[in-house]
């Protein structure tokens, strides 16, 4: 069975936000829009208020706090404010000085500091320039028009000293920080928050931090968290007040779990819950807020889940201090309000809402491009997002009696409107707003005081290290210094204030398009570049969203319903009589099951298939290539909407986790799609350029029978890729998948044939290698092979194509590599990490672009390799069946031998780093732990490690000369992957490393057709790259023909020009 381990269906408002995740959002918007219009009378007054607002805080611009000068300075519009951001992410964690002198001369050697000196009227802001602007005459004068960079610099620094520079830039990092930051220490940020015009404000207590990666970093996280809670209880002590008056603390559940996805419902649920409680619990007792932050969209409905089995638990009963934070730029919003309304009436007593916009806007739009959703969890465009924002606050107000609404917003308008709405009807609804710490502190003293607004503001206030900060400082200001951002104009005198208060309804009632023009749905994502070379006017693969309930019961009723045990593959060859014993097919993750069989073919029927192969090839050459193109589309829409039964067979005939087999049927019809718009493009004659009374002309056609022979590891994506791309060319196939899985090969094979490719154009001839491939290769009718594997069997047949008579026959091979991944000290630890991890053991290591090695630079590798092998330990190895799964089983027990003979000698000559464990489950499969080792060069593997073993290699900053060497040195090159925040040192590496794929700040797998070409060069492929434009030229040949138009008399174009 597959199973996606979900609780039962619901029902209700939580059912209409599984069903809400990805709406239209011009049908959505049109709706929000009756929600949020007021009367005339109403916006015209919101509009006064505003703009009065906007006066008030522009009349006090020169006591500006720092982080509003700060990003009016360096707006994102400036190449110093991205420069800046780079700096801020990176510097302060890095901890040695070579790599830090390095990530300064990179970010603000050539930046132009001197035009912002005196710019601003903060202090800080020009403190800050100063110690920029130094840096950057450093690096600057050190440049001497481009020559010896290095050495002037080195010259310069000796005079002043390189650690000045050092320092100049890390103290205008800590000045950012402090500024952004309520404290270093939940006691520093209590003591802060009683002085000065911080005492006016109510505050919300964030403990600073990513994401926990390892049970020790949510144990770490969770202490964190209670002495914050014991901390602000005692700082209330026994003051007036409700709770909705009282501190509070916000918790992130990413922070509490390392594992906090929706994949492991079952174990989050069973393990987060009663942690979240404990500290609900605790914030009761103390009389204090309890907050649970918004995160990832594929991240809300888990946390719906674990904040109501919190909100029901009999120990909370009475208490109105539990809530959570609703982000309006999610097109589920409403339905998220009303949900929690509901919870707050079933459990009698009102649940505190923080309203926002939304922080992770660039992630949501990127990954639903990615995994191909219908549309996005999130509006495209910002005035979208903030006439949902008043949609849902006045849902907010008129649901007051279960919720305690909270507004987070620096923008006046929209402090107005809900000001306006809060008193519209009569009413008078008791509510607070909500700002970071750090900014808005102008725009809120005209909002707090009684002879204002009156309404009361409460600070979110981030507390913790500078170097905790970082991620978080960025993304705050990546938010908010966009220059289309409220807090980074309402300074800037330049824009009218009527502008600055426009009603976002009207804005978004006077657009073309409610959906951003230049935002593609995930569909049309490579029509948008239909133009260029690498792209064609083609549809993107659609998905399979894994994290909502709802696709995902349907995807495993769909799945269950295909799987069968009597599953069987045979030679598809006209003709032909194929005889033999069946073999069985086993269940790489339990071989007691069997899951079907298959006939190899027999000396006569590949012959027959030769044979056939031949005579088809020059009437599907003459096929024009538009009709050729036409059946391969087909063939994608068909596969397309036969995904879970191909998923079923990937997870039973080679063992590929649920979301594997999702990947693998998407990137087949990408390949389907590609290569039959390539077509369409290169098999148009090309008229040539000559002299006049002459046509010349370009053509391709297909070179005549092609063997293609796939491996098990991608047994439908590759089969697929190398087939259409044949067969797009003009040529008849013949394919021989891998002995391992035939099963999917076969019904790939007869889904092409339904689709229209003729059954003697592609024929299907499974078998043993050495027999029935070395057969074929060794044909002379046979005009190419593509081929991926092994480099040994790539050898073999280059070898035996040589040796014919006949035509020089073409090879297009991808074979393996040592693939690399380097990383300096200025990566982020868990970004490096994660990518690490999924690089290193996804699909059980058995992928061609696979990292085999990590090389750590010196500084920085115990407490990433402490990281390593803390996530490690949280990875399930298991049934591939079970949506929860990481890591399924190898493919057959001759790898499973080759594996454990490698962690053998491992065992004896090298340092384990770590080593996942494995359950019960794994006793009658291929299983094999994913494990780490550390080794002291790259030479002592020799070969590739096809599985899920990393070896990892230390190296001193200084000698990266020397680890790209060692690495060409293997003579493999087919990815590479880079984690650095130093472009200089990224592009060094892209440039002088020997290989097909290099991946910078990612991982280095999962190579998207028409996106990222793959394939390799030296001992690791051939070339050209498949699903990329070139591949095709090397199934085809070409003719010129050359007419003289002239022969049966006269120019006549020539002639008849007229003066």
């Amino acid at each position: 069975m597959i199973s996606p381990e979900l609780p039962p269906a619901p029902s209700g408002p939580r059912a209409a936000i599984t069903a809400g995740w990805i709406r239209d959002e011009a049908d959505h918007v049109r709706a929000l829009l009756e929600q949020a219009r007021l009367p005339d009378a109403d916006r015209n007054a919101i509009q006064s208020v505003a703009a009065d607002l906007v006066r008030r805080v522009r009349a006090q611009v020169k006591d500006q706090g720092m982080i509003e000068a700060f990003m009016r300075q360096y707006d994102l519009g400036s190449e110093e404010g991205v420069l800046l951001m780079c700096v801020a992410e990176a510097l302060l964690r890095i901890p040695d000085a070579e790599t830090t002198d390095l990530l300064i001369r990179d970010k603000l050697g050539e930046a132009d500091w001197k035009r912002h000196m005196g710019q601003s009227h903060s202090l800080l802001v020009n403190a800050s320039t100063w110690g920029l602007m130094l840096t950057g005459e450093l690096v600057d004068l050190a440049d001497e028009t481009k020559r010896d960079v290095h050495g002037a610099f080195k010259r310069l620094a000796g005079r002043l000293g390189e650690p000045v520079i050092r320092l100049a830039v890390r103290q205008a990092m800590k000045i950012m920080g402090h500024q952004f930051v309520m404290g270093e220490t939940i006691g520093e940020a209590l003591a802060r928050g009683r002085k000065g015009i911080y005492a006016r404000y109510r505050y919300s207590y964030d403990m600073l931090g990513e994401a926990a990666f390892t049970a020790d970093d949510a144990a770490r996280y969770m202490q964190a968290y209670r002495d914050a809670i014991l901390a602000v209880g005692a700082e209330r002590g026994k003051a007036e007040g409700g709770i909705f008056t009282a501190p509070s603390i916000s918790v992130k559940l990413s922070a509490l779990h390392p594992r906090y996805e929706h994949a492991k419902r079952t174990r989050v649920m069973a393990e987060l819950t009663p942690r979240v409680l404990e500290l609900a619990r605790l914030a009761k007792q103390h009389d204090i807020g309890f907050t649970i932050d918004a995160e990832e969209a594929d991240r809300l409905e888990i946390s719906l889940d674990v904040f109501a089995e919190v909100y029901r638990d009999p120990s909370l009963e009475g208490w109105e201090g539990c809530g959570l934070v609703v982000q309006a730029y999610q097109k589920r919003a409403p339905e998220v309000i009303e949900f929690i309304a509901s919870l707050a009436r079933e459990g009698g007593r009102r649940i505190p809402v923080r309203l926002v916009k939304g922080a992770y806007w660039d992630t949501e739009i990127k990954r639903a491009q990615v995994d191909g959703y219908p549309g996005f969890p999130v509006f495209t465009r910002k005035p979208n997002t903030d006439v949902s924002y008043l949609a849902c606050a006045r849902r907010m107000l008129g649901l007051s009696d279960a919720i305690y609404p909270q507004f987070a917003t620096h923008n006046a308008h929209t402090i107005a409107a809900v000001h306006h709405m809060s008193r519209m009807d009569g009413r008078q609804v008791d509510f607070e707003f909500q700002k970071l710490h750090g900014m808005g502190d102008d725009l809120y003293g005209e909002v707090i005081p009684a002879d204002r607004l009156g309404v009361p503001c409460r600070v979110y206030a981030p507390v913790g290290s500078h170097e905790d900060l970082l991620p978080y400082l960025v993304r705050r200001l990546l938010e908010n210094g966009a220059n289309s951002s409220f807090v980074n104009r309402i300074t800037d005198e330049s824009i009218p204030v009527e502008d600055l208060v426009r009603d976002p309804v009207q804005v978004v009632e006077a657009f073309d398009s409610i959906p951003h023009p230049r935002i593609p749905l995930p569909v049309d994502l490579y029509r948008s570049h239909a133009d260029s070379l690498e792209n064609c006017d083609r549809s993107n693969s659609m998905g399979v969203n894994l994290a909502n309930d709802g696709q995902l019961r349907t995807l495993a009723e769909q799945v269950n319903a295909a799987l069968r045990n009597d599953w069987y593959a045979e030679p598809l060859v006209p003709g032909a009589n194929p005889v033999g014993e069946k073999l069985p097919v086993t269940n790489p993750a339990d071989l007691r099951e069997v899951v079907g069989y298959w006939l190899p073919a027999d000396e006569a029927t590949v012959e027959k298939a030769l044979d056939n192969a031949v005579k088809a090839q020059p009437g599907w050459n003459s096929t024009p290539a538009a009709s050729r193109a036409a059946i391969l589309e087909h063939a994608a829409d068909l596969l397309d909407s036969r995904l879970p039964e191909f998923v079923a067979m990937c997870t039973r005939d080679a063992g590929k986790t649920i979301m594997d087999g999702v990947g693998e049927v998407r990137e087949a019809v990408d390949f389907l799609r590609y290569y039959a718009c390539q077509a369409r493009k290169l098999f148009t004659p090309e008229p040539l350029p000559g002299p006049t009374g002459e046509s010349n002309v370009l053509q391709l056609s297909g070179r005549g029978v092609f063997v293609c022979i796939s491996p098990w590891n991608f047994p439908l994506a590759i089969y697929i890729g190398q087939v259409a791309a044949a067969l797009a060319s003009g040529n008849s196939v013949i394919a021989k998948p891998a002995e391992q899985t035939n099963l999917v090969g076969y019904y790939a094979t007869r889904l092409l044939h339904e689709a229209g490719v003729p059954k003697d154009v592609l024929q299907f001839v499974p078998g043993d290698g050495a027999v029935v491939g070395a057969k074929l290769t060794s044909d002379a009718r046979v005009a190419g092979v593509a081929f991926t594997g092994s480099n040994e069997t790539a050898n073999a047949i280059n070898r035996a194509l040589a040796a014919r008579d006949g035509a020089i026959g073409t090879l297009i091979a991808e074979t393996g590599g040592q693939n690399a991944l380097i990383a300096d000290s200025s990566a982020l630890p868990e970004q490096l990490v994660r990518d690490v991890l999924g690089s290193a053991f996804t699909s059980a290591g058995q992928r061609c672009s696979a990292a085999r090695i990590l090389f750590i630079q010196e500084d920085v590798a115990d407490h990433v390799l402490r990281m390593l092998s803390g996530a490690m330990a949280e990875l399930k190895v298991g049934d591939p069946g079970m949506l929860s799964t990481d890591v399924g089983p190898v493919i057959d027990q001759d790898a499973l031998a080759m594996l454990e003979k490698h962690a053998e000698r491992m065992d004896r000559e090298a340092k384990l780093v770590a080593k996942a464990e494995m359950g019960e489950e794994t006793a009658h499969g291929t299983y094999f732990a994913p494990r780490a080792y550390e080794i002291d060069s790259i030479e002592t593997l020799g070969r590739e490690v096809f599985g899920p073993v990393l070896h990892i290699i230390r190296w001193k900053a200084g000698e990266l000369d020397q680890v790209i060497d060692a690495i060409n040195s293997t003579g493999y090159g087919l990815t590479l992957g880079v984690h650095s925040r130093i472009d200089a040192t990224a592009r060094k590496i892209a440039e002088k490393a020997k290989v097909g794929n290099c991946y910078v700040n990612r991982n280095q797998i999962g190579a998207v057709v028409g996106v990222q070409p793959f394939g390799g060069q030296g001992l690791s492929g051939t070339g050209p790259k498949a699903g990329g434009p070139h591949y095709m030229l090397r199934f085809v040949t070409e003719k010129t023909v050359t007419i003289n138009t002239t022969a049966t008399g006269g120019n006549a174009s020539l002639l008849t020009l007229e003066d």
